[in-house]
């Protein structure tokens, strides 16, 4: 029995696009993570290797297949290289948008250089199912069956693992200050006797659960004001505005902003400034 496949090229786009879809759409779950896989690891090798030999007799299924994880493996860090040095960095959205333009770009050359083939010469993705056999394999298609089983058992083995293990996220809180355009910028490094200036103090919850946090500013050991306390949930951020102000000349004040966890006594973060007061 024979089996042909003669758009496998149409049909990996359209993954390719299914995939972009559920990650802008930020849809979870093991279908994204096994097409995230052909997307990084399979994809970008075979589009190469379609584009470079598009005729038949060039290359059999299994060296194509066996080539495209290893060119994969090698092109997908090279992007991420380029990518390191743009503005855009290696992010999710620009390492996709990158892997798909690339992708696109070479499955449309290999298109376009099968049709310029014969229909006799073009490559067709096919199995004979009643021919094949271990003993009828050359060595090398034999070396390259067994690298490619070797390297299917370990993507299927990494996915069981990932998909099964528990998921331990780093439990942290964020804690900032911020100059008053909401920038790390601008911050009051020279304050006048009854001047007042203002300094945000943020505050974002990575503890995975629901966390009652309070906060307080000290300006030379003394309490100036007091925040909370209020309870934020895992991933919820809050950000209040802070007024500054003193009424005695000073150099080197210390501005401390203390954040308290759970009714905690002894400060669970804490960031300062240093201000110099001029008459």
């Amino acid at each position: 029995m024979r089996i042909e496949a003669k758009h496998e090229l149409p049909f990996m786009l359209f993954l390719s696009v299914i995939l972009a879809v559920l990650i802008i759409l930020e849809v979870s779950g093991t279908a994204r993570f096994a097409l995230g896989l052909i997307f990084v690891l399979f994809s970008p090798g075979y589009a190469l290797i379609a584009a470079l030999f598009p005729a038949r007799d060039e290359l059999d299924v299994i060296e194509r297949v066996a080539l495209s994880f290893g060119l994969s493996i090698a092109v997908v860090p090279l992007l991420g290289l380029i990518l390191n040095y743009t503005p855009w960095g290696i992010r999710l959205y620009s390492i996709l948008l990158t892997l798909l333009v690339f992708t696109i770009l070479l499955f449309v050359i290999a298109i376009y250089r099968r049709n310029k083939l014969s229909v006799e010469k073009r490559f067709v993705v096919s199995f004979n199912a009643d021919t094949i056999k271990w003993s009828n394999l050359s060595r090398l298609d034999r070396i390259l069956s067994l690298a490619l089983a070797g390297t299917i058992i370990f993507t299927l083995g990494g996915l069981h693992y990932i998909a099964a293990a528990p998921k331990v996220s780093a439990k942290c809180t964020e804690f900032y200050i911020l100059g008053p355009g909401g920038e790390a910028e601008g911050y009051p490094h020279a304050l006048k006797t009854g001047e007042e200036k203002e300094v945000i103090l943020g505050i974002v919850n990575h503890e995975c659960r629901p966390v009652s946090y309070a906060a307080e500013v000290r300006m030379d050991g003394y309490v100036k004001a007091r925040l909370g306390p209020f309870v934020l949930n895992h991933g919820e951020k809050k950000e209040e505005s802070v007024k500054l102000s003193v009424y005695e000349p000073h150099e080197n004040l210390k501005v401390e902003f203390l954040l308290f966890k759970d009714g905690e006594s002894e400060p669970y973060r804490f960031l300062h400034l240093l201000v110099n007061e001029n008459e």
